[in-house]
């Protein structure tokens, strides 16, 4: 082989374009994708790819652990300081959700209430951390699947949580917003441990308030078709739904 053979061998390999994990704290398996023009946050206690166009985060990532578990200090909603207010919806967007055709709350998409204890606490309440969720979904299997992971984590045994949207379905959007957004259809939840045991749900938006969040859980197939962007390897298996009181 020739020098300039080798030459124009070499500068292919420097200049092609490599896909690179994204690799944080937040998600020690490795990130999900970011899609192309999301923004990546990474905030104390969670990592988040927020969305301009729906004007939510596709995925919010974080871990759970008794060291950051406190009484909750309250709600107080803040705009994202990292992120251009365009591209999240505003306090006054959500005035009137809870009685609008959704009926929605103000829903963490990481929780509150697992991290009342850290001095960060009030970046849960950034507005780029909630979506509009059904009372009946915030309130319930939601709310019961949150608890779940709480209990089955030690100071030795974390769980690790990556959730988001569905946009599989057309919604009615917030009644007083005043800007472009895309109500989600639904949520995913995927949990797993730092050995790569995972658990999946999916709920809808219609989900019932007494539905046991055990029968939403869900095949790698079924939430990765759902999903514009991939999620880290895991494995399924039952490790983590035992954990979770599903077994």
């Amino acid at each position: 082989m020739n020098f300039l053979k080798c030459l124009a061998l070499a500068s292919a390999y420097c200049f092609t374009p490599v896909k690179a994990d994204i690799l944080s704290v937040h998600c020690p398996s490795g990130c999900p994708e970011n899609p192309a023009n999301n923004d990546l946050v990474f905030a104390h206690l969670y990592a988040l790819s927020n969305n301009p166009k729906t004007k939510f985060a596709d995925w919010v990532a974080y871990e759970v652990s008794p060291t950051n578990f406190g009484t909750t200090p309250g709600r107080v909603w803040l705009n994202d300081p990292l992120l251009d207010s365009a591209n999240t919806l505003e306090k006054g967007d959500y005035k009137g959700a809870n009685k609008s055709l959704l009926q929605a709350d103000r829903g963490h998409q990481a929780p509150l209430a697992s991290f009342a204890g850290s001095r960060y606490w009030s970046e849960l309440n950034y507005l780029s951390n909630i979506t509009p969720q059904h009372k009946n979904l915030n309130q319930g299997p939601w709310k019961n699947l949150e608890e779940a992971v709480r209990s089955a984590v030690t100071y030795r045994k974390s769980l690790f949580v990556i959730t988001g949207p569905l946009f599989n379905d057309t919604m009615p959007t917030l009644p007083d917003a005043d800007e472009s957004h895309q109500v989600p259809a639904g949520y995913f939840k995927v949990i797993y441990d730092r050995s790569g045991n995972s658990s999946r749900f999916i709920m809808s938006q219609n989900t019932q308030r007494k539905a046991n969040f055990c029968d939403k859980r869900a095949s790698v197939e079924q939430m990765q078709t759902q999903l514009n962007f991939a999620l880290p390897d895991l494995e399924d298996n039952d490790i983590i739904s035992t954990r979770l009181g599903c077994f």
